[in-house]
Formats: C-alpha cells, sequence, structure tokens
C-alpha cells in the first residue's frame, strides 16, 4: 500500500530557521507503515513506524516528532473552498495535493491548539498584594440608575506609589479586571461560548497601573451593548438614565462611568447647596477609565456634565479590553476636573510592550509627563506674574472655531449656541479666538464608517483580533451569530446587527480597495487637521449634538432604535481615526426640547496636536478661571 506523506522540514538558512513542506513518497507496508524519508542534504534518511503520518524533522533543532495527518478534508471540501474565489479545479492530480495540503495545515493548527495557553505575567493580577477578589450584582435599591455593571473593592496592601491613593474609581464593562465577570454590556450567551460570563484571568494593564497608584477600584460600569451605541439604552443591564435628569439618557457607551462621575458631582452639589435628594441614585465615583471608538469618552461626559478624554492613539495601553477596531481603539481617563483628568492620565499613559496601537511615538512609562505637577506649576507661574487673571489666563493660546462642526444637521441650535458662547469665552481670557474652515471635517464621520465598516463586525461579534501581534484575550470567546443573536440585538441594540451586516455586505461586494481608499483619505483628514493646528493651539467643536433624548418604548422598531441616536458622533468620531486628543468639558446648560423649563449639562470638544494633551488641558483650565462650566 502506498500514501503520500508531507514533511515540514525545517532547514537552517544562515538568518533563522524555516518551515519548508516537502512532499515524500514511497510509503510502503510491511506489516506496519514504514516512513522512509529521503530529504535533502539537510535531513538524514530515517525510518518512522506509525500510522499515516506527518514527519516534522527539526534537524537544526536535532530533534523530530511526528503527529497523525487525519482526513479532516476531502475533494468535496476543497472544490467548495475553491468554489468561493470562482476557481474550478480540473486536474485530479491537483485537486489530491491541495487536499492533502489542507490536511496537513488542519493537523498542524490542531497541534498548536493542543498546547497549554499562556498568559504574559505582566497581565498576572497580584492575589498577594490585593487579596482575595470577590464581586457582587448589586441590588436594584443601590443601583438605581443601572450605572453598576458588578461591585468589588480591590487595592493593594502596598502600592508604588500614592498618586491616586485612597481615590475610589471604576472602569467600563469590557476592560478586563481578574476575578470578576466581563459582559461587554451584552448577553452572557452572546459573549461566552459556555453561556455564562466570562471570569477574566487578567487585568488590563490600565487596572495594574491604577491599583499600583493606590487607587480602589470599586467595580465595573455599565456600557453599550457591544460598545456599539452612542445613547445609553440599549445595556444589557437595562437604560442608564442621566442622572441629572432621570427618564432621559445620557451618551454611550461609556454610559456607567459618567452617570458614576454625575453621582458624585450631584451629591456634592446638594451638600454644598443644601438641596434634598430628588432621586435615588446610589453610590458615586471618584475616577473612571472609559473607552472610546467614536466619542464613547466624550459623549457620556459631555451629557453628565464631566470631564473625558480621549488621548492621542497609543498613548494609553489598550491591552486587555474588548477591541472593536485597532485604528479607532482609544481608553481614557473620565473625572470631575481637568487636574484629575491629568493625574489619571499620568498615571496610566506609556507603553506596555504588548500593545500594537502603541509606536515610536509613544513614550515609554518612564518618560510619560507628570500631567498634574506641569499643571500646577505652569498655574503657579501665571499667578506670580500676574497674568492668572480672568482676563488674561489663556494669554498666548489661539484657538480656532472649526466652522464645519457647527454645521452638522443633527446640532441642537441651543447646544450650538451654549457651545459658541462658550468658546468665544478664550478671547475674553486673552486668548485669540478665530473661525477656521477645515472642509473634510464635513465627511470626518462617514470616513470613519468606510474604513471601519468592512471588518468591524469581525472585531465585534466573534472576538477577531489584530493582524499584528497583540495579546487577544483569552476570555472571550463568542460564539457564531446566530438567530438567538439576531433576536437579542433587535430587541435591544440593532446596531449591532447593522454593523454585522454591514461587514458581511462590503466583505462580499467590495473588495479591499475600497477601504484602502478610505484610509488613504484619513491620512488626508490628518493632514487638514494638522495644518489648522500649525496656526491654532486648540480647535474647538460642540461635542454633544443635542441633549433630553428618552428611551425608546420596548416595542420600537430598528428605526426608532436606531433614530435617537442619529447624528450624535458628528463631531467626534473624525478623531478616533486621525488620532488626535479630543477631551470634552463642561461648559453650561442646555434646554431640554420636550420639557423646556428644565436643561441639561453641554459639552465642548478641545483638540491638540497628537501627544499634546499637555496643550489641551492647559487651555481647559485656563478656561475655568472665568468659572466652571456647571456653575453658569
Amino acid at each position: 500500500m502506498q500514501f503520500t506523506v508531507l514533511l515540514l522540514h525545517r532547514a537552517f538558512d544562515g538568518i533563522g530557521s524555516i518551515t519548508l513542506p516537502v512532499i515524500v513518497h514511497k510509503v510502503y507496508e510491511f506489516g506496519r507503515f514504514i516512513a522512509q524519508l529521503r530529504v535533502n542534504k539537510f535531513a538524514d534518511s530515517r525510518s518512522i513506524p506509525g500510522k499515516k503520518v506527518i514527519a516534522c524533522s527539526l534537524v537544526d533543532l536535532g530533534s523530530e516528532s511526528v503527529m497523525e495527518l487525519a482526513d479532516t478534508f476531502c475533494s468535496e471540501d476543497l472544490r467548495e473552498a475553491a468554489k468561493q474565489h470562482g476557481i474550478d479545479i480540473t486536474k485530479p492530480d491537483e485537486e489530491k495535493d491541495y487536499t492533502l495540503l489542507l490536511n496537513a495545515t488542519d493537523a498542524i493548527i490542531k497541534q498548536v491548539d493542543a498546547l497549554p495557553d499562556y498568559i504574559d505575567p505582566r497581565l498576572l493580577p497580584d492575589l498577594e498584594a490585593s487579596g482575595e477578589r470577590t464581586y457582587e450584582r448589586p441590588p436594584k435599591d443601590a443601583n438605581p440608575i443601572n450605572a453598576w455593571s458588578h461591585k468589588c473593592h480591590i487595592s493593594l496592601k502596598t502600592p508604588k506609589d500614592n498618586r491616586l491613593a485612597g481615590r475610589t474609581i471604576c472602569v467600563k464593562d469590557n476592560v478586563s479586571v481578574a476575578g470578576l465577570p466581563l459582559t461587554a454590556g451584552t448577553v452572557a450567551s452572546i459573549i461566552s461560548s459556555s453561556g455564562e460570563y466570562p471570569i477574566s484571568p487578567i487585568d488590563a494593564i490600565v487596572v495594574t497601573r491604577v491599583l499600583q497608584s493606590g487607587a480602589i477600584l470599586k467595580g465595573t460600569a455599565s456600557c453599550e451593548n457591544f460598545s456599539l451605541f452612542a445613547l445609553s439604552y440599549t445595556s444589557n443591564n437595562g437604560v442608564i438614565d442621566n442622572p441629572w435628569m432621570p427618564g432621559t439618557v445620557g451618551g454611550g457607551s461609556s454610559s456607567g462611568c459618567a452617570a458614576l462621575l454625575a453621582i458624585t458631582q450631584i451629591k456634592e452639589r446638594q451638600q454644598k447647596t443644601g438641596e434634598a435628594e430628588t432621586f435615588p441614585l446610589g453610590e458615586g465615583i471618584d475616577l473612571a477609565i472609559g473607552g472610546d471608538q467614536g466619542g464613547s469618552i466624550r459623549l457620556p461626559a459631555a451629557y453628565a456634565g464631566a470631564y473625558g478624554l480621549k488621548p492621542t492613539h497609543g498613548l494609553v495601553p489598550y491591552t486587555g479590553i474588548v477591541s472593536l477596531y485597532p485604528m479607532i481603539d482609544h481608553c481614557g481617563p473620565m473625572a470631575r476636573s481637568v487636574r484629575d483628568i491629568a493625574l489619571l492620565l499620568s498615571v496610566i499613559a506609556g507603553y506596555d510592550g504588548l500593545d500594537p496601537r502603541m509606536t515610536p511615538e509613544s513614550p515609554l512609562r518612564e518618560n510619560v509627563k507628570d500631567y498634574a505637577q506641569i499643571l500646577d506649576d505652569w498655574k503657579a507661574a501665571r499667578i506670580s506674574n500676574g497674568t492668572w487673571t480672568s482676563t488674561s489666563a489663556a494669554s498666548g493660546l489661539k484657538v480656532g472655531l472649526v466652522k464645519e462642526a457647527w454645521e452638522v444637521p443633527a446640532l441642537d441650535p441651543d447646544v450650538a449656541r451654549v457651545v459658541r458662547e462658550a468658546a468665544q469665552r478664550f478671547a475674553s481670557l486673552g486668548a485669540v479666538v478665530e473661525e477656521v474652515s477645515i472642509p473634510l471635517h464635513a465627511q470626518g464621520a462617514n470616513i470613519w464608517t468606510a474604513v471601519t465598516r468592512r471588518d468591524l463586525g469581525d472585531y465585534a461579534c466573534r472576538a477577531r483580533h489584530s493582524d499584528t501581534l497583540s495579546f487577544p484575550l483569552p476570555h472571550v470567546d463568542p460564539p457564531a451569530p446566530s438567530q438567538s443573536f439576531y433576536d437579542e440585538m433587535t430587541k435591544i441594540n440593532p446596531a449591532v446587527m447593522n454593523v454585522l451586516f454591514n461587514s458581511t455586505y462590503l466583505q462580499s461586494e467590495y473588495s479591499h480597495s475600497q477601504s484602502g481608499k478610505a484610509q488613504r483619505l484619513v491620512h488626508k483628514l490628518r493632514a487638514e487637521y494638522d495644518q489648522a493646528l500649525t496656526k491654532y493651539d486648540l480647535l474647538i467643536t460642540p461635542t454633544n449634538s443635542f441633549v433630553g433624548k428618552t428611551p425608546p418604548a420596548p416595542d420600537a422598531s430598528v428605526m426608532e432604535r436606531m433614530q435617537k441616536a442619529i447624528g450624535s458622533t458628528s463631531n467626534t468620531a473624525a478623531f478616533n481615526v486621525t488620532g488626535h486628543p479630543a477631551m470634552s468639558m463642561p461648559v453650561g446648560w442646555a434646554k431640554v426640547p420636550h420639557d423646556p423649563g428644565k436643561v441639561l449639562p453641554v459639552g465642548m470638544q478641545v483638540i491638540a496636536k497628537r501627544f499634546d494633551e499637555e496643550t489641551l488641558l492647559k487651555a481647559a483650565m485656563a478656561w475655568e478661571v472665568g468659572g466652571l462650566g456647571l456653575d453658569s
């Protein structure tokens, strides 16, 4: 009996080892199968007893391993695979050889898949320092606006420094915290093949860093379903009310983070003014870490009257966080003051050695700026020279109001007014304020869509990982989308199905040149912002386009659910693809359209050069010499 055997021959070429497939013939049966391997000069001739095998001769290592070659794929499977590419294999010998090669690949994959998994030591929790980790799903009376996902109390006995000593913090529920469930805002059966929420074996790098600086991690905050919605009514935990006006919603997708910050803000205000609590809100937080792919830090911050910074792409490591699309993945600080944003940014920023989003521009940890100290020193110097006043605090700054940002269709007139008046305050503080036209900004959100949609469904719904070396989450293994997936997402967050259908359609009907052109236009968009930032220190746009949206009815249609959020990211998404730092800061209040007697917070977005968070933070601090936005 004669078989064909595939030898994976590893030869040393003088530079490094390479794996070469070599077909070896003449395998004969002599009571048992004997494979007489006769190959090139790198290998000895040797006999290997066994069944039908692939022999892996690791000649340069002086070792050899054998694995069984199972007939996983047959000729029909090959023909079906070829058909998907419009190919018809007509020659029997070619069909036979390609089928063999397919089976060889399958055997290799199975062998590697059978190896023990690996967790990088940098991601393992320090349980000796933090003690046993426990968590709870808070009851409704302790979590009335659904802002918390899971609560815990984690801190280190001996942190490395005290920059965040005693400060309470939460992280968005797409951030891995060892020992806690990760929900990504969705249903357990959708994010995990086991049907239960996965318990993370790792700490995201940002979690490790805040704990090492003395923070107390109080839990994970609810987020929108798959982090794919800009308003706070799609989380599997329920609608996350805007704490300033329960019954209306806030921004997404880091919705719980912003709501928890607002709770603390509201309670401090009530204590200061003696106001009675109007609505039960539950426990708040001092600091938060959110995620942002299209505005998901900045929008929730704007609705909540908080501060939210999307840092420069690659400044803060994303390792250990559920990805939507590497080009747009950002995580960053959310807080109740500019200085707290600066403080938290210094703690979490810097190269981690694992995240491919980080580049040679990303600073090593020891080179990360102490942003809070920089702000303190800058303010002290201005006080000393007499320029920290209501007429000169912003002197020396040049500010550009992006003309096209006030022309987006969904922008509420009262929001537009509040932000324009806030931007003009820079002039009274001594800055130069001018309108600047950046025509491509009007296409920014469309370019974001054209770049991401081809593959976003795979990243979001199938846990695809980066094509460059990264550290994929070991605990997130969603099953393939199914009818139950469709039914659940259509009922709660049809944006997820929209993204999945978009990806399927684009992969079927368009070549990669479509997203390739879109990426080239990202470079053009970045260049236009960069050009404007050679003249201006800051660019300004509104953050949230409107206020006071209410959740849809339980039986709302797909379009009714989607329509409420349309236009939310018109001024935010562009900076996710270009990578510029952008922060939302509270600057006032706008009327609620369906209840004009009430008002809700409005955010102003400030944008700076890439890796120039320092100027952005200084400008925001200077603006507040004229008064805090929530006090207006």
